[in-house]
């Protein structure tokens, strides 16, 4: 993201002109352990030989924002992470995403952002079915290759429907 900058935001040897970039990402179901958390990532200095001091501004061109939603019981659960988990959730009905975000959060639901809330909807559920189907291909890739099966040996063990077959066999480029 630094370096796509060149050509754009700073040209030749002018770096003072680069600005600063953030990755952010949000993790759907973290381990237990980073459940309801958001972690940031910096660059920071450490003169290891020498004793050179910068300000940060030049050397600290990235953050990375890790965020990780968890469950409603779990510490923590409130604020920015409650809402995300709500937005995102393939769970959670259109409905209830927009009773949640007027009661707790008190935003009202215009025409834009129910067609918002909507999108997130199929959004959410678009996510999971493509986990789910990278998930069902690696099954059969591994079935496959482990125990020398064929595309429709592999899928009939994994009972793959059959409106499905033909779907998983272009995948595989067969």
């Amino acid at each position: 993201m630094i370096s796509s900058q060149y050509g754009t935001e700073f040209t030749d040897s002018h770096y003072e002109d680069i600005k600063k970039v953030y990755s952010i990402w949000i993790c759907m179901n973290p381990p237990k352990k980073r459940q309801n958390s958001i972690t940031r990532y910096y660059i920071a200095e450490e003169d290891l030989i020498g004793n050179v001091t910068e300000i940060p501004e030049h050397y600290d061109m990235m953050t990375a924002i890790m965020i990780c939603l968890g469950k409603p019981d779990g510490k923590n659960y409130g604020g920015i992470l409650k809402l995300l988990d709500v937005l995102l959730s393939a769970d959670t009905s259109q409905n209830e995403k927009r009773q949640v975000l007027e009661r707790d959060f008190d935003i009202p639901m215009t025409q834009t952002l129910e067609r918002t809330v909507s999108l997130m909807c199929n959004l959410s559920k678009g996510v999971e079915d493509k986990a789910v189907e990278r998930t069902i291909l690696s099954n059969i890739r591994n079935l496959m290759e482990t125990l020398k099966l064929t595309s429709d040996q592999a899928m009939a063990a994994l009972k793959v429907p059959e409106n499905e077959k033909e779907k998983y066999a272009h995948l595989l480029n067969l």
